[in-house]
């Protein structure tokens, strides 16, 4: 008698390990963070909910601090999920930020010069951070760390020499009429607003020189460079061959190599990554102000890795997500302006940085201990 194929069973393969659907979405990266985005808005809704926080006006405060933790976070997401640190992004912003405002006020050099001088001085310090570790296998920890003490002295040291002072002005002196200032420094989508306000449905000025103009005039570019980067990382890591290199070098280095991955090459691409970040919201930071200041960017370094780790990426590497990262930075825009709206002692802002570590770093273990099976 012939037996086909249809009338035997297929039998389980124990070898091939089931995953519910509520273990699927328990193992999000994002989930933490899309979570905690959610009680964030639903708590100030309650304890601040006549203060404007929501308001227009409101959404561009926190927003454009939220923008500022994207912008870092971003680099600071895709270095991480390669497997790497880099603690000399904050010191990196204050530098770059000193470089372009030295360079354009006190050595005349045009403005888009400036800013292109601190990008290539940014990168060649972040491939130099890769380069140390690749080279000589110590923990990107240590390598990024003594760059954030170099980079500091050396952010304090030059203004000082150079200026008498570790502030430097006559920023938006030297960007009137420069082609590459706007790129940084610009808003956009003034029409639309200014067309609102007209029909009353954005809030103007009521006196003064610019009554009837609108509250908002626009979108500042480093709302547009926070969402554009958080874009293009996203569609990086998850859409191309050069993402799946991202995870595979944090993943297991060494077995990445095994099949042709160019471990080397990605993790010192992330490095680079990291310091571009930095000089873009140094180079917004600088055109907003008009002006750089030395202490520029200090801490920046541990809040990018808290908005990177509530997102959902591991410490270990391998695991991880751009848009959680973003919603992370979206918390800590909340938060801070929120405290401010709420009448709370701004100080108060850390104690819930740490907490909040705390739990997310809590939440990866387990959440890692159901990837991998760990007891």
């Amino acid at each position: 008698m012939t037996v086909t194929k249809s009338a035997v069973p297929l039998a389980d393969d124990d070898r091939v390990r089931k995953i519910s659907a509520l273990r699927q979405t328990m193992i999000r990266p994002e989930l933490g963070s899309i979570c905690g985005t959610v009680a964030v808005f639903l708590l100030f809704l309650f304890v601040a909910p006549d203060s404007g926080m929501f308001s227009l006006e409101g959404v561009m405060n926190w927003g454009t601090v939220a923008a500022q933790f994207a912008i870092i976070a971003v680099g600071a997401c895709l270095l991480m999920i390669a497997g790497e640190f880099d603690l000399s992004l904050g010191s990196m912003i204050g530098f770059a930020g000193i470089v372009i405002a030295l360079l354009s006020t006190q050595f005349g050099c045009p403005l888009w010069l400036a800013i292109v001088a601190a990008f290539a001085a940014a990168l060649a310090i972040g491939a130099l951070n890769g380069y140390l570790v690749i080279r000589t296998g110590l923990p990107s920890f240590i390598v990024t760390l003594a760059s954030l003490f170099i980079l500091r002295g050396l952010t304090i040291y030059a203004p000082i020499t150079i200026n008498g002072s570790t502030i430097i002005g006559g920023v938006k002196s030297a960007a009137q009429g420069d082609w590459l200032a706007p790129v940084f420094g610009g808003k956009v989508l003034g029409g639309l607003f200014a067309w609102l306000a007209e029909r009353g449905m954005v809030g103007t000025f009521k006196a003064g020189a610019k009554a009837g103009l609108p509250v908002v005039d626009g979108i500042p570019m480093l709302m547009v460079w926070a969402v554009l980067l958080v874009v293009l990382a996203h569609l990086l890591l998850t859409r191309t061959a050069f993402g799946n290199w991202i995870f595979a070098a944090g993943g297991d280095a060494g077995a990445a190599r095994n099949v042709g991955v160019p471990v080397n090459r990605v993790k010192i691409l992330m490095f680079m990554l990291s310091a571009f970040c930095a000089t873009v919201l140094a180079a917004c930071q600088v055109l907003e102000f008009g002006s750089a200041a030395a202490d520029r960017g200090l801490f920046k370094e541990f809040e990018a890795v808290i908005a990177v780790v509530i997102g959902g990426t591991l410490l270990t590497g391998g695991y991880g997500t751009v848009v959680g990262a973003a919603l992370g930075a979206v918390i800590f825009g909340v938060v801070q302006q929120g405290l401010f709206f709420a009448g709370v002692e701004s100080s108060l802002f850390r104690v819930f940085l740490g907490v909040i570590l705390l739990v997310a770093v809590v939440l990866n273990t387990y959440i890692r201990r159901l990837i991998t099976g760990e007891r």
